[in-house]
């Protein structure tokens, strides 16, 4: 192991999904910057929409999402309720509609609105705004919980691409994580997926969960790929019980070691690259066919809230509690609280509680951070010819003597050592950095 990788991989930085992130918004960015963005939409401007679904039928321990458990059903139908209200507000907020080129449901599990659920905001989308041809409309789901009835309701919808949470197929970490799922449930889902359509298929999982072993992982991917998704993400557990009570329920004592991380982490790497896999940025995986692979090789890979992507839009309209939209100029997110996000959307006001604006030089920073994390090489006279980064190149000195970057005059590149570690390098163009790094996860 390299020790220098080790050194690095100690530090706290962002996943960088957004520039200025998510920890540096203010309330001073509100409804008012919110409808003035929304105003400012182009007719013939594509946008991305994401819908936030903030309910499972229990909490895993390890989960940082924003989400809680529901048991009532009548709660989930009035959360449907205002989600469907947010949308006509939005829309009346906007001149002449743009068309939704891409959709994505995410949560919780979008999938506990159940068939008629689903449909309906369906349905309150296609009201407002036009769906463009092509369109890419995706789904995160709960292996678990992917019945018939379901099924068929997506594939009817138009859903082309499904997320399946799958973590760890290990019968023991799933215990330790709160999440038992045998191997025939993922299975079952899968065949049931590709049996009515929905072809495209995402897997998650994660390292550095409790009792993993090198062992483990190593039977989890050959497990995974055996089932043939078209991309795999590959995610650093974050213990933060901090922030996240259900996570204090895990026991501390059986987390891997840091270097066990780092060993699980390339693990991973090696054993999905052998079974034909492309490495996408720092944690995903495609089939080389795959669309996302191909972006990739083009140099057209982005990244934004739902991680690596080939979404070249620069509109993302998120809906629901806690999401986030993202316009040129700035970022808004939704208050997370239900009761207040329900209560703010029946006044008929936006649920806006906080952001950031971006100016020039946000912009250009975004685009220094977004290529060093895609593509883990940067042209900066490009990409940003008005920054002054004399400072940013200074601080790159350590981690060019470490071999962890190369400089060629405006041209920064990440050695292979490096690319473990880019989360750190790119933030070095961070100018917002915060002092509070334990909010964020460590870099491996």
């Amino acid at each position: 192991m390299n020790p220098v990788v080790r050194r690095y991989a100690g530090y706290n930085v962002p996943r960088y999904t957004s520039y200025p992130t998510a920890a540096d918004f203010s309330p001073e960015v509100g409804a008012k910057d919110h409808e003035t963005w929304l105003a400012g939409l182009k007719a013939r401007q594509a946008v991305s929409v994401y819908l936030h679904v903030p309910y499972c039928r229990k909490i895993c321990l390890y989960c940082g999402c924003n989400t809680k458990m529901a048991v009532r059903n009548d709660v989930i139908d009035g959360y449907r309720r205002a989600l469907e209200a947010e949308i006509d507000l939005v829309a009346s907020l906007i001149g002449t509609r743009p068309e939704i080129a891409r959709l994505h449901w995410g949560g919780g599990t979008p999938g506990i609105l159940g068939p008629d659920g689903l449909r309906s905001v369906v349905a309150a989308l296609r009201r407002q705004f036009p769906f463009a041809n092509g369109l890419e409309h995706a789904i995160e789901l709960d292996p678990r919980h992917i019945t018939v009835a379901l099924v068929d309701a997506l594939a009817e919808l138009g859903i082309n691409r499904a997320s399946l949470g799958v973590q760890d197929v290990n019968p023991v970490v799933q215990a330790a994580i709160g999440r038992l799922q045998p191997h025939v449930v993922i299975e079952t889902a899968v065949e049931r997926l590709r049996s009515a359509g929905i072809r495209n298929l995402n897997f998650d999982l994660m390292y550095g969960l409790p009792l993993q072993t090198a062992d483990s992982v190593r039977k989890t991917c050959a497990s995974v790929a055996a089932m043939g998704p078209d991309r795999i993400a590959c995610f650093g557990y974050a213990h933060l019980p901090r922030f996240k009570a259900n996570q204090r329920r895990i026991d501390e004592a059986g987390l891997p070691s840091q270097d066990q991380r780092i060993e699980q982490a390339e693990i991973m790497s090696e054993e999905l690259s052998s079974a034909g896999y492309v490495r996408i940025g720092i944690d995903h995986f495609a089939r080389p066919g795959d669309t996302l692979a191909g972006a990739a090789a083009g140099g057209k890979l982005h990244r934004n809230f739902q991680g690596y992507t080939e979404d070249a839009s620069g509109v993302l309209l998120g809906l629901g509690a806690s999401s986030i939209s993202t316009f040129a100029n700035g970022f808004v997110q939704n208050v997370a609280d239900v009761p207040r996000y329900i209560r703010a959307i029946a006044a008929g006001s936006l649920a806006s509680a906080r952001g950031g604006r971006r100016d020039e030089n946000d912009r250009e920073r975004a685009r220094i951070i977004e290529r060093l994390m895609c593509d883990f090489t940067v042209d900066l006279d490009k990409v940003a010819p008005n920054a002054d980064l004399r400072d940013e190149l200074a601080m790159l000195a350590p981690m060019q003597r470490d071999g962890l970057v190369e400089i060629d005059g405006a041209r920064l590149t990440v050695t292979d050592a490096g690319r473990l570690v880019v989360r750190v390098i790119a933030a070095t163009f961070d100018a917002y950095r915060c002092s509070q790094a334990a909010q964020f996860s460590k870099a491996i």
